[in-house]
């Protein structure tokens, strides 16, 4: 294994030809990612959205150049060719189509970005304490990412584990791996170790809440405040009907705690029951009435 962290983090002959490939490669993967929907809401889809991953492929292209300006190049060619690959192969699969472009001016300030990041992260071959103040800015996005993913997880557990342990791995080993210095590796490594324990302390603590209105009432699907709501799964959350003033009408109100499948009842004053089902997600939802 050590040899073969090694090979990885600069032994590698990382010709431009190679370079293109891994580029082009990245983008396949990253657009099926996004295309195919079984991988939708789940660790694989993270690629098209955040940098964690794409902070791993950067790193391996600066430890495994010859130059400041060779790093800096091949980061920006990496990222100038995957990128907007990934957007390409989307369109046809798109109802934006072409205007799912719009996306990539965000990416391509990044793809910008590479240059000045390429040159000055090669400086970390130098082994110097401060190379890991070079390296703590991609620790924090690193952290961000594991934040965020920690909340989805706590969510829709089991799924966004693996995301959730690459982070955290990512921000212990990163050090370890680049650096020879031991004090270097040592503190960087608890560092990366104690944000991880605190974010994860913060994530259970304060666990992700979906707070929406499921439905309001309506000709068909009457009610008001005599009327009791309830889930049969009480594990997914709470609901109630309220009255919401903005609106001047009875809304079903939800605070949803995990996605997943269950089923909404509705009572009337008479004991007479209307079940829907009810589909959970992360930030959207669907309700079915039951035949």
């Amino acid at each position: 294994m050590e040899k073969i962290i090694k090979k990885l983090f600069g032994g590698l002959d990382l010709t431009w030809p190679k370079l293109i490939t891994a580029a082009v490669a990245a983008g396949v993967f990253t657009a099926a990612m996004a295309i195919i929907p079984a991988f939708q809401y789940t660790s694989f889809s993270t690629i098209t959205t955040s940098f964690e991953v794409w902070i791993l492929i950067g790193i391996l292209i600066i430890m495994n150049s010859r130059s400041n300006l060779d790093s800096a190049l091949k980061c920006f060619v990496f990222f100038l060719i995957s990128q907007p690959l990934i957007y390409l192969l989307q369109v046809p699969f798109s109802w934006m189509g072409w205007r799912l472009f719009g996306y990539y001016k965000y990416w391509l300030i990044w793809t910008i970005l590479c240059l000045p990041m390429g040159y000055i992260g090669y400086w970390m071959k130098k082994d110097k304490w401060w190379g890991y103040l070079i390296l703590f800015p991609m620790i924090l996005l690193t952290a961000y990412s594991y934040s965020r993913y920690l909340a989805s997880f706590i969510f829709y557990m089991p799924k966004y584990i693996l995301i959730c342990i690459f982070c955290v791995c990512a921000m212990v080993f990163y050090p370890v791996f680049i650096f020879r210095d031991e004090k270097t590796r040592r503190y960087g490594a608890v560092i990366g170790l104690s944000a991880a324990v605190v974010l994860t302390v913060l994530g259970f603590m304060n666990p992700p809440v979906y707070s929406t209105e499921l439905m309001g009432s309506n000709e068909e699907h009457p009610f008001d405040d005599t009327y009791k709501a309830s889930l049969a799964d009480e594990k997914y959350g709470d609901v109630e009907i309220i009255y919401m003033k903005n609106v001047e009408d009875y809304m079903l109100h939800a605070e949803l705690r995990k996605a997943g499948k269950t089923v909404l009842t509705i009572e009337a004053p008479d004991g007479g029951k209307r079940e829907f089902d009810l589909v959970i997600e992360y930030d959207t939802y669907e309700v079915t009435p039951r035949e």
